[in-house]
């Protein structure tokens, strides 16, 4: 549930890259840019299996994500939960329609994908 009015909902469809924190085991932030989809009050991210955060979310699922715009920033915070196959038919549509036909269950370089399902708890911005 969001503790306060959530953002501009065509501003969420319409920027490509958020950025996501989690924690590293010794405590400090892990930041990397995203592509992400974002649907009723839930973030989606889908990223290789081996990826850094990936492991720190297995450790400590608290994370953020925020835009980039500094006029107008969006903060969120959650707790991430791994989707480790089986992506929702939904969601996979969804990246599919933001980034060019991109197919989020398709294995990349770097192994395959996994889907970080993260629903807002709060808004510390919302643009």
């Amino acid at each position: 549930m969001t503790a306060s009015p959530g953002p501009d909902l065509a501003r969420l469809r319409r920027e490509l890259v958020a950025w996501f924190v989690c924690v590293r085991p010794d405590g400090s932030p892990h930041v990397t840019p995203v592509w992400f989809v974002f649907a009723e009050g839930t973030w989606w991210v889908a990223t290789a299996r081996r990826n850094v955060k990936v492991h720190n979310i297995q450790l400590e699922d608290q994370v953020s994500l925020a835009l980039p715009n500094p006029d107008r920033p969006v903060v969120a915070q959650g707790r991430a939960r791994i989707h480790w196959s089986e992506f929702p038919a939904a969601v996979s549509q969804a990246f599919a329609a933001k980034y060019d036909d991109w197919d989020i269950a398709s294995e990349e370089p770097d192994g395959p994908r996994v889907l970080i399902e993260v629903e807002t708890s709060r808004w510390l911005f919302a643009g």
